[in-house]
C-alpha cells in the first residue's frame, strides 16, 4: 500500500493501521479488496472525509492519497510528508502533527 499525505491545519486526528487491503482510519474499516488492478475508486463514494484524492490500484499496489491533520505546531515532517509504503499489517507511524511544549 502506498500512502501520500496532503496536510492541512485541522484540529482533528489521524490514526491508521492495515490489514491486507483494509485500511483503517481513525477506526472506521475501509475494505479496498474488491478494487481491480487499473481500477480507481472516486474518493466520494468512500465516505471518508480524510481522503485526498481516489484510490487507486496500480501494478496490484493500493494508492491512497490521504489528509495529514496539522496542530498549531507540527513538526516538519509533518508539514513536508514523504509518501510511505506500507508492506506490513499492524498500526501505520505518522509524524509528529503537533509537538507539544514548543513555542508557536
Amino acid at each position: 500500500m502506498h500512502i501520500t499525505f496532503s496536510p492541512a491545519r485541522r484540529d482533528d486526528a489521524l490514526a491508521l493501521s492495515r490489514n491486507g487491503d483494509v485500511l483503517t482510519i481513525n477506526g472506521a474499516d475501509f475494505d479496498f479488496g474488491p478494487l481491480p488492478d487499473g481500477a480507481s475508486l472516486p474518493m466520494e463514494a468512500v465516505g471518508c472525509d480524510l481522503l485526498a484524492g481516489d484510490v487507486e490500484r496500480i501494478g496490484g499496489v493500493l494508492h491512497v492519497a490521504l489528509i495529514l491533520p496539522l496542530g498549531r505546531n507540527p513538526s516538519e515532517e509533518a508539514r513536508f510528508p514523504d509518501p510511505i509504503t506500507v508492506t506490513g499489517d499492524g498500526p501505520i507511524s505518522l509524524p509528529a502533527t503537533d509537538i507539544e511544549g514548543t513555542e508557536k
